[in-house]
């Protein structure tokens, strides 16, 4: 099952999407369900859109909080200097800074490096605390792909990285929800990410030092986990700066690409080309 939030023109709406590598009946289509369902059962509207002709969204705006992870790849900590911790790094980035696919990343003024960051999303679909690590699954609602834009020259200047990662549209989150993975299949995903085609990172979720069920495991136990919390999980080694102007796409297999244009800021029209 995958759950997208998508708009024909009106009001934002959830449906299941049917691809057709699938094989069904409706390849390529999405199927409205009414209400939103991290809260209620699917059910069909009967009404159903051509995947091409609607507007797909983020999937899930966090009512609550974005957990993100510090270095979770070895290649990524030799990348940056960083040393890996024996528990893992987490801080947040707010609800404010979600967007979807297709939607533009606006550089900040205050920053003249922004990167990109491609990683596997976790999705929470239940209220949990303290949740052992075998059963992680049963509190997990899917999977989606987010991109931990960062502002480089901010992060590395400051103590705290709220400015530098949670500025507005800086939480590519999308295309759609993917719900039929268990734990062990999701911790063995390629996923890979390009800038204007060229390839920056290439890895499998399963180079992660602190896995998927660790991770949902270690930060329930000092915070209560709520349905439509977003947990990154890392990114891989390969991150780098992007340019207002270029497009930046991360694709996991079996989860879909998230792709997302770089335009200047409203104060700074050219970003970083100043």
């Amino acid at each position: 099952m995958r759950v997208a939030r998508f708009s024909t023109g009106g009001d934002p709406v959830f449906g299941l999407v049917e691809l057709a590598a699938d094989g069904g009946e409706h390849p390529d289509t999405v199927a409205v369900i009414s209400g939103d369902p991290l809260a209620s059962a699917v059910q069909f509207t009967g009404e159903r859109h051509a995947l091409a002709d609607v507007r797909l969204l983020a999937p899930v705006i966090p009512r609550s909080k974005v957990i993100a992870v510090g270095p979770n790849y070895v290649d990524l900590a030799r990348d940056l200097g960083q040393e890996l911790t024996d528990t893992p790094i987490t801080f947040f980035k707010p609800n404010t800074a979600v967007i979807g696919p297709d939607e533009a990343i606006i550089y900040p003024d205050f920053s003249n490096e922004v990167g990109f960051e491609g990683e596997l999303a976790v999705v929470i679909g239940r209220i949990c605390k303290e949740v052992p690590p075998e059963r992680v699954q049963d509190v997990i609602f899917g999977y989606t792909i987010g991109n931990d834009v960062s502002a480089r020259d901010i992060q590395f200047n400051e103590a705290q990285w709220s400015r530098a990662k949670g500025f507005d549209t800086s939480c590519p989150l999308g295309p759609w929800i993917t719900c039929h993975l268990s734990v062990e299949e999701a911790q063995n995903l390629r996923i890979t990410t390009t800038l204007d085609g060229a390839l920056h990172q290439n890895a499998s979720t399963s180079d992660m030092v602190h896995s998927i069920r660790d991770l949902v495991s270690f930060i329930s136990s000092y915070m209560t986990l709520l349905p439509g919390d977003v947990l990154l999980t890392g990114t891989p080694g390969g991150v780098g700066l992007m340019e207002p102007g270029q497009t930046v796409s991360v694709s996991i297999e079996q989860l879909g690409t998230l792709a997302n244009p770089v335009v200047g800021s409203r104060n700074n029209p050219a970003g970083a080309q100043q």
